[in-house]
């Protein structure tokens, strides 16, 4: 009976509601192929949330498939002469059509157009994200502390620096410092890298050079993440721990800067794989999401949303990829026709997609041996 509790348990708490999730952000994100396409007057013939076989669906007065498939994995936005889910055009199909037809098809559609369609859905999941976080701003603010230093941990980074308790850190590598969580999000990216932090300190501001330590975290969950610390903290005295509150203009504001520090944050852990100051375990796949999503839905709505808006940064950056299959990668091909005059081959594409393809699954593999290993 205990063991049939915690298995009923974890599908309700992390499957459950990492497909809620996902689903969601997938369906905004095919939507917004799907409201260009139209608007575009390209013909669609299907919208599904998830891959497969259907579960269950309509088609409405315009010949528009709308339905939930089996995998809850992802989904498409099918065009008339789309060969299959990922957009790679018929050609068989396409010399069979009239000239009316071909018009209302996607491959037939300006090259404009066809950019802007692809280039929606990523758009939309962007605009998402910042809908959350504005959302979230506004209802519940945010806590903030002060980047004053409490304490400095011996033999630590700082330490070895020169820090002192009662610093002010005002920037970083000459970027302003406001708080203290933009230290702890600063550094945390830069594991073993040198960094400038600069400290005010009796009204005079000093420059002091270190090295980020690299450290194995731990949160409350028991996941470990790799970061890098300086070893300085905060208390509710020296910090002046306190609520901030906005109005919705300036909740969208700082859910646009929130947004785009995901991106910056992003294109950072990527650079520091490759530059190898940080480990690529760390890369999640649907196992890890799926278990992050139960954790948050234990701590409320608010947390949920949170990691909905970092996952549709995601989901659009992913996209954004110049990889055949992905939407990037459709965008590769209309760069390269803009430039040629003329689209590329249909041998050159399948060879790109399969390609593409390949890519995609290797990254699929990768991280879910990652969830496994790490669980």
């Amino acid at each position: 009976m205990d063991v049939m509790t915690g298995i009923y348990a974890f599908v309700m708490g992390n499957i459950v509601t990492f497909i809620l999730v996902l689903s969601l952000l997938v369906f905004v994100h095919e939507m917004g192929h799907y409201l260009v396409g139209r608007w575009s007057g390209i013909r669609i013939l299907a919208f599904s949330v998830g891959f497969g076989p259907e579960l269950f669906g309509f088609t409405d007065r315009h010949g528009t498939r709308w339905k939930i498939s089996v995998i809850p994995l992802g989904g498409y936005v099918r065009f008339f002469g789309d060969e299959d889910a990922s957009s790679k055009p018929d050609s068989d199909k396409l010399a069979a059509m009239s000239e009316e037809e071909r018009a209302r098809s996607f491959a037939g559609a300006k090259l404009w157009k066809r950019a802007a369609t692809v280039a929606a859905g990523p758009i939309a999941n962007f605009l998402l994200a910042i809908a959350i976080f504005t959302v979230l701003f506004t209802v519940y603010g945010r806590m903030i502390a002060d980047p004053v230093v409490a304490e400095v941990k011996p033999e630590s980074s700082a330490a070895a620096a020169g820090i002192l308790p009662g610093d002010l850190l005002v920037a970083i590598d000459g970027g302003k410092v406001e708080t203290f969580e933009d230290v702890r999000r600063y550094v945390g990216m830069r594991p073993g890298q040198r960094i400038v932090v600069t400290v005010e300190r009796g009204g005079q501001k000093l420059d002091v050079p270190m090295v980020p330590q690299r450290v194995d975290q731990t949160d409350q969950f028991g996941n470990k993440m790799e970061v890098g610390q300086i070893g300085i903290a905060t208390d509710k005295n020296s910090g002046n721990f306190r609520l901030q509150t906005y109005t919705p203009l300036q909740a969208l504001r700082e859910g646009v800067i929130a947004s785009g520090q995901i991106v910056t944050d992003t294109f950072k852990y990527i650079g520091n794989i490759f530059s190898g100051s940080m480990r690529a375990d760390q890369l999640g796949g649907p196992i890890r999401v799926a278990q992050a999503t139960g954790q948050m839905a234990k701590l409320g709505l608010g947390a949920v949303l949170q990691l909905a808006a970092v996952l549709s940064v995601s989901i659009g950056l992913l996209n954004l990829m110049p990889v055949p299959v992905l939407d990037g990668g459709h965008l590769m091909f209309y760069a390269v026709e803009a430039v040629r005059g003329k689209p590329l081959g249909a041998k050159a594409q399948e060879i790109a997609f399969r390609i593409g393809l390949a890519m995609i699954l290797t990254l699929m593999v990768f991280t879910t041996w990652n969830d496994i290993s790490l669980s």
